[in-house]
């Protein structure tokens, strides 16, 4: 991944701005099913790598269906998911993925290293990202590249988490999406 930061629209009027960025991947959160054809379409004559998180697809279910459907219905370059199953029916149409996980404890750490043995996505996406102590545990024990989320909201704490291994880091502020050129 060469960005830095990895930008995540949660509205479809975030995803049209980041359309005109500079930014050649991006992540659409909260989009409705029935618009599905309208981001793909969009994301595509903007040359745009659309990464869809089909757990907040509005009105899809987020099983091995629903990663055909979105397939068919938009092309995504990747899916971004906290399903084990849907991470498994995306490899499986050669779509990239990213395995969102949420650690609590080291009890979840555990599972978590479990679970990505068990699915080998492309991105484990860490929450919460800001740990950059939790970023050099999963550095040391995967080989799958880690994406840093959720409460970064400075470019210092962007480059700390590069710096403990992160290879980029997602977020929805859009305050950070202007401050990588």
């Amino acid at each position: 991944m060469k960005q830095k930061i990895f930008p995540a629209a949660r509205t479809l009027k975030e995803f049209e701005m980041l359309l005109e960025s500079n930014y050649e991947s991006i992540i659409i959160l909260d989009v409705h099913l029935s618009q599905l054809k309208k981001v793909g379409t969009l994301a595509k004559a903007h040359k745009k790598k659309l990464f869809i998180h089909l757990d907040l697809v509005q009105g899809l279910q987020a099983d091995k269906s629903g990663v055909e459907f979105a397939c068919s219905e938009c092309s995504p370059y990747g899916i971004v998911s906290t399903k084990p199953t849907v991470i498994i029916a995306a490899k499986q149409r050669g779509i990239v993925t990213i395995q969102r996980v949420f650690l609590l404890d080291s009890h979840s750490f555990k599972k978590s290293c479990t679970l990505l043995t068990k699915t080998n996505p492309d991105y484990i996406e860490l929450l919460p990202g800001i740990s950059t102590k939790l970023i050099r545990k999963f550095k040391e024990v995967m080989e799958i590249p880690v994406l840093a989320g959720g409460f970064i909201e400075t470019m210092e704490e962007v480059e700390a988490a590069i710096e403990a291994g992160a290879a980029a880091i997602t977020t929805s502020r859009k305050e950070l999406w202007s401050l990588e050129k």
